[in-house]
């Protein structure tokens, strides 16, 4: 994956939630979402605190190699422990209630995939970075892994406001090619699934067929585990 593509993905995907959250009301930012317990508000809080571990890693030291990729990196491993869970529900619920209303944290999150995105544009092609899990990836890898994070989790915050989602199309476009492959694209879309309705069915949020079911396996999608 080219670090370039995998973050200007991102970019778009990130500016489209930025534009998305802002003016929202306090009351909708109270709303709950799918990702119990996390209200609107504090979904936001973790796609903000998901960022920001990119310049914390890029400003550590570089591994000399990559052992996984943006895959791997979704293993179900004790990084999707209860503890771990329990965790990652706090620090986003700690961090959404630092933010005296919703348009603070709209502020705080713009401010922080614009760090990212200049940071990452001075980096090196094969630039690798170890992650708080421990792992070692190429930049391009775990950026992928930013997009799903802002993609999926917009597609959550879109339902939890009743809203169309927003997917853009370069998000789009990369998730498809992370999850099922560019050869196989063709037959997805052969399925009649646009690209927002095949990643809720690749991560759980639609359910499958016993027909699409083994469709997908033929083609060998990947599905994520996700906290």
């Amino acid at each position: 994956m080219n670090s370039s593509i995998a973050l200007d993905a991102l970019v778009h995907e990130a500016n489209r939630l930025s534009q998305e959250a802002d003016g929202l009301s306090e009351a909708e930012w109270d709303l709950p979402t799918r990702c119990e317990p996390w209200s609107a508000r504090e979904l936001l809080g973790h796609i903000r605190v998901v960022l920001a571990w990119v310049p914390e890693m890029l400003a550590a030291p570089a591994p000399e190699t990559a052992d996984i990729d943006a895959v791997e990196y979704y293993r179900p491993d004790a990084r999707f422990s209860e503890q771990t869970n329990t965790a990652r529900i706090d620090l986003a619920r700690d961090y959404a209630n630092q933010h005296v209303n919703g348009a603070s944290l709209v502020k705080d999150f713009t401010a922080t995939w614009q760090r990212v995105e200049e940071m990452s544009r001075q980096e090196p092609v094969g630039r690798v970075v170890r992650t708080r899990h421990g792992d070692a990836m190429l930049l391009s890898e775990f950026l992928l892994t930013r997009v799903v994070e802002v993609a999926v989790h917009g597609l959550d915050l879109a339902d939890a406001l009743e809203r169309d989602p927003w997917l853009t199309p370069e998000a789009g476009s990369i998730l498809l090619d992370l999850l099922a492959g560019p050869e196989q694209i063709p037959a997805i879309e052969a399925l009649g699934w646009r690209p927002e309705v095949f990643l809720r069915k690749a991560t759980g949020r639609a359910d499958l067929t016993d027909e699409e079911r083994a469709e997908v396996t033929r083609l060998g999608v990947q599905w994520l585990t996700l906290g």
